[in-house]
């Protein structure tokens, strides 16, 4: 038997909508990260951009577990003295709360090109309302999916 190898031609990408409303942050982002690799396709292959478009709509309100929320995160300017902090809830609350989910899910594909092309086919928003509807996108409940069982038997 043969190892099956995609070609472009092969590839089928659907469109997905997610409600992140709710949601555990770190769960969210494995489900998205999968979707975005297409591992959830029996004809996954590691080198082509497989997956789906995935749309995270609330982003606003994802959920936090433990003191996560207090945590703060650093980066540098570039400068001399450019240290800066803000805390999770900082970010969530500020004017991009849409960036701790992109962030969450960009450190879960792996650092290469492939993965930076495929974080071009995710988009996500704050609110509830998303400028994709032309799409189609298939809803799909993260909220029913059982995290402690996710292989059937």
């Amino acid at each position: 038997m043969k190892t099956f190898s995609a070609t472009p031609a092969d590839i089928d990408k659907k469109w997905i909508i997610i409600d992140a409303e709710g949601v555990v942050l770190g769960r969210l982002a494995t489900i998205v990260a999968n979707r975005l690799r297409g591992k959830h396709k029996p004809t996954f292959t590691p080198h082509m951009d497989m997956g789906d478009n995935v749309i995270v709509i609330n982003a606003d309100k994802v959920q936090l577990t433990g003191n996560k929320r207090a945590k703060p995160n650093y980066w540098h300017t570039g400068y001399p003295g450019g240290i800066k902090s803000r805390t999770t809830g900082q970010i969530l609350e500020g004017k991009y709360p849409e960036r701790v989910v992109m962030q969450a899910v960009k450190r879960m594909l792996p650092g290469n090109r492939l993965s930076r092309k495929q974080m071009t086919n995710l988009r996500v928003y704050a609110g509830a309302e998303h400028p994709h509807e032309a799409q189609q996108p298939e809803v799909l409940d993260v909220k029913s999916m059982n995290p402690k069982n996710t292989r059937s038997a």
